[in-house]
């Protein structure tokens, strides 16, 4: 009988280790995914916020831009506000402003390519009532 406890002093170890290497990089996923998606969410919010204000009368795409960079600095981070452009489109056959994000998000853990958004925002632009059909 104390023969056979002895042989299994070790088996809580070997079994907490193999344990270990399936659960870490799950973990590690899940947060990767849930990084992604937090960056994804607040640029896409922020292009749409800031769009939607460079279209207000007397507005102009590189206030929206500024707004945009704003917003994404002090939501997440700075660094994923630096490539934000915003130009004069047509939307549903109306002038436009189009706001554009570009981030790239890094991997965690022990690394792996990093994830790419490319996000962008659309509103049409206001116009004062004497141009109104």
């Amino acid at each position: 009988m104390r023969r056979a406890a002895g042989r299994e002093r070790g088996a809580a170890v070997v079994d907490f280790v193999l344990v270990l290497v399936v659960l870490v990089p799950l973990f590690l996923g899940i947060l990767q995914v849930a990084l992604v998606l937090l960056v994804r969410n607040t640029v896409t919010a922020a292009a749409s916020e800031g769009a939607r204000y460079a279209a207000t009368a007397g507005r102009d795409p590189a206030d929206g831009a500024a707004l945009t960079r704003d917003q994404i600095t002090g939501a997440v981070s700075g660094r994923f506000a630096r490539d934000v452009s915003a130009r004069q489109v047509t939307v549903d056959g109306q002038p436009g402003v189009e706001v554009t994000v570009r981030v790239r998000v890094p991997a965690l853990g022990l690394g792996g390519p990093a994830v790419e958004l490319d996000v962008s925002g659309h509103a049409v632009e206001e116009r004062p009532l004497e141009d109104a059909p």
